[in-house]
This record gives C-alpha cells, sequence and structure tokens, in this order.
C-alpha cells in the first residue's frame, strides 16, 4: 500500500511563508506526478499545485507566482513553498500522488494524504 505523509502546516501571519513537504513511502513501481490540494471549509478540493514526473509543474490559478512546487524524485518527495501567504489561503492542504503499484498495472491510481492545516492570520 503507498502511503503519504504529510508535514509544514501551522498557523502563520499574512504576508509570510510555509513551506510543506510529503513523503511516498510502500509498494511502488513509478510515481507520475504528485501535487497539492486544498480545501477550505464550505467550499470544493481544488488543485494548488501539481509537477509530473517528466513535465513542467501546473498550477491554480489563484496561485498568481506566490508557490513553488518542487520534487525530489529519488526520494519520493514533493515540496511546496508557499510566499506572501493570504487569509483566503487558509485551508486544509491534502497531497496526492498517481502511482503505479506493478510494472504490470496498466493505469496510475491517485492516492491521498491525510492533510494538513494551513491557518492564515493575524
Amino acid at each position: 500500500q503507498v502511503q503519504l505523509v504529510e508535514s509544514g502546516g501551522g498557523l502563520v501571519q499574512p504576508g509570510g511563508s510555509l513551506r510543506l513537504s510529503c513523503a511516498a513511502s510502500g509498494t511502488m513501481f513509478r510515481i507520475y506526478s504528485m501535487g497539492w490540494y486544498r480545501q477550505a471549509p464550505g467550499k470544493q478540493r481544488e488543485l494548488v499545485a501539481l509537477i509530473p514526473r517528466d513535465a513542467s509543474a501546473k498550477y491554480g490559478d489563484f496561485v498568481k507566482g506566490r508557490f513553488t512546487i518542487t520534487r525530489d524524485n529519488a526520494k519520493n518527495v514533493v515540496y511546496l513553498q508557499m510566499n506572501s501567504l493570504e487569509p483566503d489561503d487558509t485551508a486544509v492542504y491534502y497531497c496526492n500522488a498517481q502511482v503505479k503499484i506493478t510494472p504490470l498495472t496498466t493505469k496510475y491510481s491517485d492516492y491521498w494524504g491525510q492533510g494538513t492545516q494551513v491557518t492564515v492570520s493575524s
């Protein structure tokens, strides 16, 4: 089974920064994309950023250059550097990975972390 463990959430003042990390472990053949989604109370889960294995990163429209996603393929870790945080960024942030368990698996499956709370408030 695949496990995704997130870290780095917390409380930060408006304009501040946080760095989220997510490590994937378990039985895996290949990870295609890794990324972050978020869900605020009363809202749908939305894409923050994702980075495919061999392609450019994709960001949600609201990011506007404030966040940077990076990935360490050797360690199966994805990072999200968040700068210029705003109160509207307050949400639970979920790590996602699209994984093939074995070489014979025909398609990638989605796996999710348990989420880490990010609160932006003065």
